[in-house]
């Protein structure tokens, strides 16, 4: 996978403003943290689709699945809980914010880290 700059600029535009945010490379993309916790991830796979990555939490696994057909994030042959993948091209901006507000709401319920 490899960084895609378009879509990180759409993550980082939607997170202007906002205190404490970070960017790091991870899980193959650039990752936008907030307070030190991941709230997305902007990708390009090997064959060349733009994803996002959103990490909801699991306690907001019902509202996810009620903004569209999210893929479960698979780590070592394990689903990982609250982390989601998404085609970035059938993303209309809407439900991208939706996911963006979701995913912040779990950041910030978190502690913040050192």
């Amino acid at each position: 996978m490899a960084i895609d700059e378009e879509l990180a600029a759409r993550l980082r535009h939607r997170l202007e403003g906002l205190e404490g945010v970070s960017e790091k490379k991870m899980f193959g993309g650039l990752c936008f943290l907030v307070n030190g916790h991941m709230v997305a991830a902007a990708s390009r796979s090997k064959a060349g689709e733009g994803r996002f990555l959103f990490r909801v939490g699991k306690d907001n696994a019902e509202a996810a699945a009620r903004l569209g057909q999210p893929e479960p994030m698979v780590h070592g042959g394990r689903k990982m809980s609250g982390f989601y993948y998404l085609d970035a091209d059938d993303l209309a901006d809407p439900v991208f914010d939706e996911w963006v507000s979701i995913a912040l709401a779990n950041a910030f319920s978190l502690p913040p880290k050192a």
